[in-house]
């Protein structure tokens, strides 16, 4: 009885044949699971990103204005408030006549709020020239809650003392602290959000900034990568009941709006941000995509950045909250 030993050429070629096919399939399934990777670690990141951008800013933003026992009052110097050693430089001035980190002379209002478009030709500040063009600026002061013990303060920040009649700016460390009477010790803040690109070893990668203010002056810190575009809409309150009847972008806002000249207030900005991954996917083209953000829409990409545009509505809780009183 003939035994067969082996394989015959036809059984050895099909079973080449089978090995080719099963190859070519996991090599396949590898291929998709590690573009799979790429595109959800990517999506992941700029959830991520986006979460802390909104996150820092709206805190802060909410609170622009507060003034503690002054609030809603125009911070007017040698009436209301007195300076004592606040010179700092660099410092951030922005549009207007008073509008740098502390009141000044001028009989203008002291600005609070202030935004523009970086290379708008419509206005800038001196600190954020780097700005990215085309994205927005948006310049906020504060005091910081809640008030602290006389005995806590910093050198290295600002403070203002103040009762319902004064103000006081001044820096810690100070000696003797100053003091108003029945006064309550407050941090001021003055900060000012931008986005600037960087090159990290060839690759561009645009940034969240945030000036703020310190004893060595306005100082650069970056919060967020990835962050490309940044457009700022301000809710306009003309009927004095607190809630904003529309909203504009900084061109659209004229200085007796932002001076409070007249009855109408800015009660909520509306922060727009678009965000791109930090690296690239070759097997991602952005070319068939257009992104609102705000009223401005970005398009004509031509990279394989993913995007993703992150929006949210920020009510000014103080100025709101004095329309309606």
């Amino acid at each position: 009885m003939n035994t067969q030993k082996g394989l015959t050429l036809v059984e050895l070629m099909v079973a080449m044949l089978m090995a080719l096919f099963l190859s070519a399939g996991l090599f396949t399934m590898f291929a998709m699971s590690a573009k799979n990777v790429t595109s959800t670690g990517q999506f992941a990141e700029l959830q991520e990103n986006a979460r802390m951008a909104l996150a820092i800013m709206s805190k802060d933003v909410s609170q622009t204005g507060f003034m503690a026992d002054l609030n809603g009052v125009s911070l007017v110097l040698g009436s209301n408030v007195a300076l004592s050693d606040t010179a700092i430089s660099p410092d951030c001035t922005g549009g207007g006549y008073n509008n740098s980190s502390f009141p000044n002379a001028q009989p203008a209002h002291f600005r609070l709020i202030w935004g523009y478009t970086a290379g708008a030709g419509a206005g800038s500040m001196d600190c954020s020239s780097s700005a990215k063009s085309g994205t927005d600026v948006l310049q906020i002061k504060r005091l910081v809650g809640p008030d602290v013990d006389a005995s806590s303060l910093m050198a290295n920040q600002f403070y203002m003392v103040s009762n319902f009649n004064r103000g006081l700016f001044f820096k810690g460390g100070e000696s003797p602290t100053p003091s108003v009477t029945d006064g309550r010790y407050w941090q001021y803040q003055h900060h000012v959000y931008y986005i600037e690109n960087e090159n990290r070893s060839g690759n561009v990668v645009p940034i969240l900034k945030r000036r703020r203010l310190t004893s060595a002056g306005m100082v650069e810190e970056s919060f967020v990568d990835g962050v490309e575009d940044m457009q700022v809409l301000y809710g306009v309150d003309n009927s004095g009941d607190g809630a904003a009847d529309g909203y504009v972008s900084a061109a659209n806002v004229n200085n007796s709006l932002w001076d409070r000249q007249d009855s109408r207030r800015i009660v909520s900005v509306s922060i727009n941000l678009l965000l791109r991954s930090i690296e690239e996917d070759p097997e991602f083209s952005s070319q068939e995509f257009s992104y609102q953000v705000g009223l401005r829409t970005a398009q004509d990409f031509n990279d394989g950045y993913r995007r993703q545009v992150i929006s949210s509505t920020i009510i000014l809780e103080n100025p709101a909250l004095l329309n309606q009183s």
